[in-house]
């Protein structure tokens, strides 16, 4: 169980931190060690990026997270990151060279060598329709599609450049009707529904009903973890709002959304995002190359710090490393180089999130209102909030209050899920009358509470129940 009762917290609630941080398993860290470290020096949450690797690898892997999460008694959420459509080349010798005006064969697993055709890796013929574009290596070949006839899809060059085999594919005006899920999506699916996963990250989402058909799926399965969106695609900004109603969790992957959509629209897409996220109580991560330079260097670029602190700026509750610990050389630097830049920009900013009031009027809604007014007006040291799905944490936490918020659940997989969101620090405790003044009062005896500290706590009259928050306490600790 971690954070029980034997172990005291390692940081004083000052230094706590606001913005959470995710880091991605591979070939540099895949070692108990390296992901002990990771966690160690600041990861929230560990992504298993299902696109490489077996079963086998993240069954090993997922035992390490959890065991280092005990030795260093801090929560931890496992993030399965889904790999999607594989809109892919395929593989063909040497490299294709691309003239504008030139008519571009694709096809499915085609032999290059024998037909003159470039295989994909998906089939495109029966999703794409005229006119619409297809971005060949990761948007450095523009192609209009001018034909499709027997399984073929002819498309016409708009630039010159060259092609190599198995990059990426961009399909920005084309709907994919709900085919997001792959047979290899559901495959891991099964397997990740026998393990501890607290997240299910939805690759190349492009509307609400693709979350829909997930949490059908991993209902059907007694799959409990929460679902990612991962917005990477034209479709999903043009949906945007449904999908982050419906999701537990958005992710802006800027890798791909800027292939589909201009570069210059993604800081405005991001801010928009994040916005949303805290209007509907939906958490939000920023991801890909925030510190990309780390994959090579010791330290990052000036720009990818001010990518990282506009991120905590304007109210992101993670922020994603990728290549940077998954085959980057500096892995754990990575981490404690954006927990510094986290830490820095959340004691010296002169900025404050203005948060757009709440959607939703429910009671539950109105009750974290009313603690945060209470607690800001009376200048609290922290709010400690009892609960058992996590609703109501999240709901106080999308505010982007300023005072620390504690959560105390006697769900381990809440508490999981919790660590990724902003400003949390969620405990595990049996479920009873007086969890958050028992919690409390720990937390005074191992002096990160001060005699005359006041904290306000919000609770139900049914311990353990979801959506019972009713009550509202205030103490001033002795």
């Amino acid at each position: 169980m971690v954070g029980n009762l034997h172990n005291h917290p390692k940081v004083p609630i000052k230094d706590w931190r606001r913005s959470k941080i995710i880091a991605t398993i591979g070939p540099s860290t895949d070692s108990y060690e390296a992901i002990k470290d990771l966690i160690a020096s600041g990861a929230n949450g560990i992504r298993l990026n299902f696109s490489h690797g077996s079963h086998e690898e993240r069954t090993r892997q997922i035992r390490w997270v959890r065991q280092a999460s005990e030795e260093l008694n801090k929560p931890v959420a496992i993030i399965q990151d889904l790999q999607g459509p594989k809109i892919r080349l395929g593989d063909f010798e040497g490299v294709i060279e691309v003239k504008r005006g030139h008519t571009l064969p694709l096809e499915f697993n085609a032999n290059f060598a024998e037909t003159g055709h470039i295989p994909t890796q998906y089939d495109l013929s029966d999703k794409v329709k005229r006119g619409e574009r297809v971005l060949l290596f990761d948007g450095r070949v523009h192609t209009v599609v001018t034909a499709i006839k027997e399984g073929v899809v002819y498309a016409e060059a708009i630039n010159d450049g060259i092609l190599i085999k198995r990059k990426g594919i961009n399909v920005p005006d084309t709907n994919f009707k709900g085919d997001v899920i792959t047979p290899k999506d559901r495959n891991d699916l099964i397997y990740g529904s026998t393990q501890d996963i607290d997240y299910v990250a939805l690759s190349f989402v492009q509307n609400a009903d693709d979350i829909k058909s997930l949490r059908r799926l991993l209902t059907g399965m007694n799959y409990k973890a929460k679902i990612i969106a991962k917005v990477e695609t034209k479709s999903a900004i043009d949906n945007i709002e449904e999908i982050v109603l419906e999701s537990d969790m958005v992710m802006i992957a800027r890798g791909d959304l800027a292939v589909e959509t201009p570069a210059e629209s993604i800081p405005v897409v991001q801010r928009r995002i994040i916005g949303l996220g805290q209007k509907y109580s939906t958490p939000t991560i920023v991801a890909t190359q925030m510190l990309i330079s780390m994959t090579e260097e010791l330290e990052p670029s000036r720009a990818e710090v001010s990518d990282v602190a506009t991120a905590v700026l304007v109210g992101a509750d993670c922020l994603m490393l990728s290549d940077e610990t998954a085959s980057g050389n500096y892995p754990i630097e990575a981490v404690k180089t954006m927990q510094r830049i986290i830490r820095y920009t959340e004691s010296n900013s002169p900025l404050s999130v203005t948060f757009n009031e709440p959607a939703d009027h429910s009671i539950q809604v109105a009750i974290s209102q009313a603690v945060i007014k209470l607690a800001e007006t009376i200048e609290a040291k922290a709010i400690v909030a009892e609960t058992k799905s996590g609703a109501t944490a999240i709901n106080i936490a999308a505010r982007r209050i300023s005072i620390p918020l504690i959560a105390v659940t006697d769900d381990i997989k809440t508490q999981h899920q919790l660590a990724l969101v902003f400003s949390v620090e969620p405990y595990l405790r049996p479920a009873g009358e007086g969890a958050a003044s028992k919690i409390t009062d720990w937390l005074r005896e191992n002096h990160v509470f001060s005699s005359g500290d006041i904290v306000v706590t919000a609770s139900g009259q049914h311990p353990g129940v979801v959506g019972t928050t009713d009550t509202i306490k205030v103490r001033m600790l002795e």
